[in-house]
């Protein structure tokens, strides 16, 4: 049979995004879906269809659309910008809903319905060059509409895009009717005179802070790397190399810059618990060379590289970074940041923690590492707190002290900061749950103190009612502890620690199957969760009678948390109402080794279920697995 011939053809591609769409979200996510929904449905969709276009895939709040003629597809692009301009007219500018565009002519690849090829990522590319607002088109582009629309042009010169192998004629498109027949050079940028200054307009580009992250999740795009070819085991925990970012520009004096913002980003993520960093010296080996990721990724023994470059674009300077999986072949996400320029040390310090919470959220917290990033610029806080969390969900006597301790070293770099001033609440709750502080009442009443002062500080925080929460099951006022956990979801519906957070508690005061629907909704929003999720989510599944699955939840916990006494009791107790009592036994007997401590009696003054009848059931299975009284 002869080999199928891979289908190739010239198209015209618009490539779109929301501006700001992680800020947007971050400040009312139902409220920017449905915008989102309502501006395609509404005004996107009609006017492609109006144009014989297709919409070849939605990305969140990304868009491509190939259409057969480059005309319709710039006129499509300026009928969209137009109507979004006409719709949005008089909202804050905070809250403004606005798309970038690009669109570009080119070859591409036909695999059913989708496209790929360098024709499709020029035209992403050159959306990410469009202002708020703006198209920008290639030169090809230009050659095809110039006569053709009420529109003008400046041209942007060639631009240096990431695998692209030659520079692109860009144009920004003039959307102004009386500016219809214009071709403009764009403003040359002026070099500033003074180091000083440079370093000030370098830093703009770090500011990045209002430009959008565009996620997007393809096919592999290039080819994966091995894990029998690597040079080094691969780690356990999420592994990443920061390879030297690139300066496009004319300018040596950005050399320093860049050298520092690749160094600031791995000293960041080198504080940050749970990554694997290779070291500043070891990537620094690839600076200036041709970066084929499959053997950054072989030679170093990672799966993540991050990579990024530096570009002046008219008076801003434009940073673009991308972090890339190489062992599946795939770009995880790409941040464009650019700004005015202001103060240096602040823009360097904000790109550092906008790139390091999207590393978060796509590696170790999920989404609620966007949560808890809210309220603080102060990278030293913020990097104080991300050791705190990790401290206090190991769960441990000493984790406490220490989680506590960073807190309060948070809050000193940033006293308006919420979130240190809540999380010694935290603390304070669960060392009276555990029995382990001097005085139980005491320790609730500084927790409760704490948690009072967070939400006086900021009542839009969930963190605060969160903690005031738990302390509340403390006192055995359950009605009032369910109350502001469900606060707290009011509050941010989709944060990971929150639907979390509810369902451990509710659980043990007879609404488990509402809790089997958080745990399920928390897996969702974090994939990637951490232990102590299968940990409630199996008891959850125990007390509704699915018990081949609470069974199958705790070895799943086991993986993620091997040394967890309190797991392997859970299993042990699960196993006994299977009757599978030799399985019951060892797990008892593990549980014993690595708490000898632990008895039945003392498992349930932690873990009550807060009903006698449930409360004796529950001993007794751990009496009859093997624990001591």
């Amino acid at each position: 049979m002869a080999e199928e011939r891979v289908q190739r053809r010239l198209t015209a591609i618009l490539a779109a995004d929301v501006v700001g769409y992680s800020r947007l979200m971050g400040e009312d996510e139902a409220g920017t879906l449905a915008r989102l929904k309502t501006h395609r449905e509404s005004l996107v969709e009609p006017e492609v269809a109006a144009r014989q276009g297709r919409i070849v895939k939605l990305m969140g709040d990304g868009i491509l659309i190939a259409f057969a003629s480059v005309v319709d597809a710039v006129a499509c692009a300026v009928a969209i910008q137009r109507g979004m301009a006409e719709r949005t007219e008089g909202e804050p500018e905070k809250q403004r809903f606005a798309f970038r565009i690009g669109v570009n002519l080119g070859d591409v690849i036909i695999d059913g319905e989708d496209i790929y090829g360098n024709g499709v990522n020029v035209a992403a590319r050159l959306e990410g060059l469009a202002e708020p607002g703006g198209i920008c088109i290639s030169g090809r582009v230009l050659d095809q509409v110039e006569k053709n629309l009420d529109v003008g042009f400046a041209y942007l010169g060639p631009q240096e895009v990431k695998n692209i192998e030659k520079p692109v004629n860009a144009y920004k498109v003039l959307l102004d009717p009386a500016d219809a027949g214009k071709i403009v050079d764009a403003p040359k940028a002026k070099v500033p005179a003074r180091p000083w200054l440079v370093a000030v307009v370098v830093a703009l580009v770090v500011a990045a802070g209002g430009a959008g992250l565009w996620y997007y999740q393809t096919r592999p795009n290039f080819e994966p790397a091995s894990v029998e070819r690597m040079a080094f085991p691969l780690p356990d925990e999420p592994s990443i190399a920061v390879l030297p970012f690139d300066n496009y520009s004319d300018d040596p004096k950005l050399d320093f810059f860049v050298s520092g913002l690749t160094e600031d980003l791995t000293t960041a993520l080198s504080r940050a618990p749970g990554i694997f960093v290779i070291s500043r010296n070891s990537a620094a080996t690839y600076k200036g060379k041709p970066v084929d990721i499959r053997q950054v990724a072989e030679e170093l023994g990672v799966q993540y590289v991050l990579e990024g470059s530096v570009q002046k674009a008219g008076e801003k300077l434009r940073i673009n970074a991308q972090l890339v999986d190489a062992l599946n072949g795939r770009h995880i996400w790409a941040g464009r940041f650019d700004r005015p320029a202001g103060d240096v040390f602040a823009l360097q310090d904000e790109i550092v923690k906008r790139v390091f919470v999207e590393l978060q959220v796509e590696l170790t917290e999920g989404d609620h590492a966007r949560v808890v990033s809210r309220g603080t610029d102060n990278l030293e806080a913020w990097l104080l707190r991300v050791q705190a969390y990790a401290e206090l969900t190991k769960w441990t006597k000493e984790s406490m002290m220490r989680a506590r301790e960073l807190y309060e070293a948070a809050h000193q770099a940033d006293p308006d900061w919420v979130i240190p001033i809540a999380g010694p609440a935290w603390t304070h709750w669960y060392e009276a749950k555990r029995g382990w502080s001097a005085s139980r009442d005491e320790s609730i009443r500084l927790g409760m103190v704490l948690a009072e002062r967070a939400i006086e500080a900021d009542p839009n925080s969930p963190i605060g009612y969160m903690a005031l929460g738990n302390l509340y099951f403390l006192l055995d006022e359950p009605e009032r502890g369910i109350k502001l956990r469900r606060k707290a979801i009011e509050l941010a519906p989709s944060d990971f620690a929150t639907v979390v957070g509810l369902a451990m508690r509710i659980k043990d005061f007879g609404q488990e199957q509402e809790a089997v629907d958080l745990f399920e909704q928390a897996m969702r929003l974090s994939p990637k969760h951490p232990w102590y999720l299968p940990f409630g989510y199996g008891l959850a599944l125990h007390l509704v009678g699915r018990k081949e699955e609470a069974a199958a939840t705790y070895q799943k916990a086991i993986g993620l948390s091997p040394k967890t006494a309190r797991i392997h009791a859970r299993l042990a107790a699960v196993s006994v109402d299977l009757d599978r009592m030799d399985e019951a036994g060892a797990a008892a007997d593990e549980a014993m080794r690595l708490n000898p401590k632990l008895t039945a009696s003392r498992y349930m003054k932690s873990y009550s279920l807060h009903d006698p009848a449930r409360d004796a059931w529950y001993k007794d299975l751990l009496l009859r697995a093997g624990l001591p009284e």
